[in-house]
């Protein structure tokens, strides 16, 4: 009997996005508006690659992106809820999928030890070049029309569920939390007996909300939290069972 916890990161386990932070790091802490408009729908990963090197070309350096990244406040009580799964490995996997990148996200549960909570972390690829500016790719390439073109949520999820399966690794529930549009693709994915947890007033909640209104609800439960006091006060209840 064990549980699947599948965390986003940004605006999530961190009160921030982690990509649009790090513009603290840039001349006067901000970007100048050619590239801020340069950003197209579903092409994020290409426009933080522009700001990446706009930055570089600054002199801003990999120390100074560190320190920026990790002044970033978890949201309010994750820091007890990510200790509480931690002191119960035994009964939750636990794993995030995030549009950020490998360094923003390492760098952030490391500084706070909390690195070891999470099984696998499915995200953007990134490294610092020779150049010392920083990078990142695709995580993969896919079909589904719902999804940035960098990332589909839905099949990082699919993929793992199967790959678990072939290792005779089944859930008795999977527990999503999250908040952005791009969460809806796996919550899509949940069965019945499974929970989606929506970060309150965010757009997750929104779409799937208005799924419920057209008549075409997600399968699964929803429960919405607006502190991770909630989501452990539900993982609480669920152990308890």
């Amino acid at each position: 009997m064990k549980f699947l916890l599948v965390f986003d990161f940004d605006h999530t386990i961190i009160d921030e996005n982690s990509d649009t932070w790090i513009v603290k790091c840039a001349p006067e802490k901000k970007l100048p508006n050619g590239l801020r408009n340069s950003y197209r729908p579903g092409h994020w990963t290409e426009y933080m690659g522009r700001v990446f090197v706009y930055l570089g070309d600054n002199g801003v350096k990999e120390d100074d992106m560190k320190r920026a990244m990790t002044t970033i406040p978890f949201t309010v009580g994750m820091v007890d809820l990510l200790g509480f799964i931690g002191d119960n490995k035994q009964l939750f996997d636990c794993i995030i999928v995030s549009d950020s990148n490998t360094v923003f996200i390492d760098w952030i549960l490391k500084a706070a030890d909390f690195h070891k909570v999470f099984d696998e972390v499915f995200t953007n690829p990134a490294t610092f070049g020779s150049t010392g500016y920083l990078t990142v790719q695709n995580f993969h390439a896919h079909q589904c029309a719902k999804c940035p073109k960098n990332l589909c949520k839905g099949k990082v999820l699919k993929e793992f569920l199967d790959k678990q399966l072939k290792q005779g690794v089944s859930y008795t529930q999977i527990v999503y939390i999250g908040d952005g549009g791009n969460d809806l693709c796996p919550v899509m994915y949940l069965k019945k007996d499974d929970i989606a947890m929506p970060r309150q007033g965010y757009t997750l909640e929104k779409k799937i909300s208005q799924l419920a209104q057209d008549l075409s609800p997600v399968e699964c439960s929803v429960l919405v939290w607006s502190s991770a006091v909630d989501i452990m006060s539900y993982l609480k209840l669920l152990i308890k069972e």
